[in-house]
């Protein structure tokens, strides 16, 4: 007998995908992106907005990945548009660089309740035609599902 699947806090939940096009190295600017799609998923009654791979810093981002300074500056947006989410309104899905113990992951980074509820590395790292991703990132290990708001999701990245 097939059984209804439930969700723990209501019977529904609502994903906003936001299709931008990201200006590479504008990290100000994609984050006003950010904000303002999830200004327009909340009037939407969405639980949570998804934005494209890197996101953040715009694709593709080649060799600026490979500055310190700019992969600290996306996690620095990353963290203000993390402490927006604790106004209760939609959480945000979006992809950006990501630098941890001496490595460097294509990530995507889960914010809720005003902090970053997780990130979720890139597997699969493309090489081939405008793909370089072999060369700047570092394969991330199996990724699990994250859970949103009673949900479990999985967050694949590109391929």
């Amino acid at each position: 007998m097939m059984t209804k699947p439930s969700f723990s806090r209501r019977d529904t939940f609502v994903l906003a995908l936001a299709q931008f096009n990201p200006t590479v190295g504008d990290i100000a600017g994609n984050g006003e992106k950010v904000r303002a799609a999830r200004a327009a998923a909340a009037g939407q009654g969405a639980d949570v907005v998804m934005f494209p791979e890197l996101f953040l810093a715009g694709y593709p981002t080649e060799d600026l990945v490979l500055k310190p300074a700019f992969v600290d500056a996306c996690r620095a947006e990353l963290e203000a548009l993390a402490r927006e989410t604790a106004d209760g309104g939609p959480a945000v899905l979006v992809g950006l660089p990501w630098a941890e113990k001496d490595r460097l992951y294509n990530a995507f980074a889960v914010l809720d309740g005003g902090r970053i509820a997780g990130v979720r590395f890139k597997v699969d790292l493309p090489n081939y035609g405008v793909f370089d991703e072999k060369r700047v990132f570092d394969v991330g290990p199996m990724p699990g599902p994250v859970e949103l708001r009673g949900v479990r999701l999985g967050l694949p990245i590109c391929e």
